[in-house]
């Protein structure tokens, strides 16, 4: 379960871009967040990650606070932007990399991969191209299936379905509702685009300057709910 206590992010010229009194998110929930340019989404991931400091509260995962200690990291993966990547490297050696670092050999990765040849669309592996020379949509394709190597409990993914074409858009939602459909597994994400997410999560919550302003659970209506709230 991930918890949020009293959590606000203020930059040193006093702009408030977070301010969450509680949130909590169940274990195995796939869970959406949307809201327009500056509404939070991507601060509320980087707290979550440890990659900036919160200003006031903190934030649980799995009982662990994350900016007081590192035990989240080993059942948690995430991918942002292409900053996670590793330029220099190939598709296939970022991989094994990470893969290293997740206890996974060589054949644990060479399985993952072979699963999900179909979204690659054979555009990644074995063409020799470090990350830094691919596009951004195939950057986002590696950094997405990296963070799924070693089995994650979380998973975290900003904006996955940007800079991908409508084939590859379709291919990735099956894999975050296969990854929804494990009670074992939470998954966060967090998109501009309202049909994309309602498609794939089972709960969604929608911020505005950096607050709560809805929270319900996904029905056929949702939608609708979403878009008439985002035209006002």
């Amino acid at each position: 379960m991930i918890q949020v206590n009293n959590l606000s992010k203020i930059y040193t010229n006093g702009k408030k871009v977070l301010n969450i009194a509680n949130l909590e998110i169940p274990k195995g929930q796939s869970f959406g967040l949307v809201g327009n340019n500056g509404a939070g989404k991507t601060t509320f991931f980087s707290l979550l990650l440890d990659l900036i400091e919160p200003t006031t509260g903190s934030i649980k995962n799995n009982e662990v606070v994350v900016n007081q200690s590192e035990a989240w990291k080993p059942f948690t993966a995430a991918f942002i932007d292409e900053s996670f990547l590793i330029g220099y490297l190939t598709a296939e050696e970022y991989f094994y990399f990470i893969g290293d670092l997740r206890g996974q050999n060589k054949a644990d990765v060479d399985a993952l991969l072979k699963k999900h040849e179909s979204f690659f669309n054979n555009e990644i592996l074995n063409n020799k191209k470090y990350l830094r020379d691919l596009s951004k949509g195939n950057m986002k394709k590696v950094g997405i299936i990296a963070a799924l190597i070693g089995n994650p409990e979380v998973v975290i993914l900003d904006e996955p379905f940007a800079n991908l074409d409508p084939t590859t858009v379709s291919r990735l939602k099956k894999i975050i509702k296969e990854l929804a459909d494990n009670p074992e597994v939470t998954v966060l994400v967090s998109s501009h685009d309202l049909v994309h997410t309602v498609e794939v999560c089972d709960r969604i919550v929608a911020l505005n300057l950096g607050e709560v302003v809805k929270d319900i659970q996904t029905t056929p209506e949702t939608l609708k709910e979403l878009e008439e709230f985002f035209a006002v």
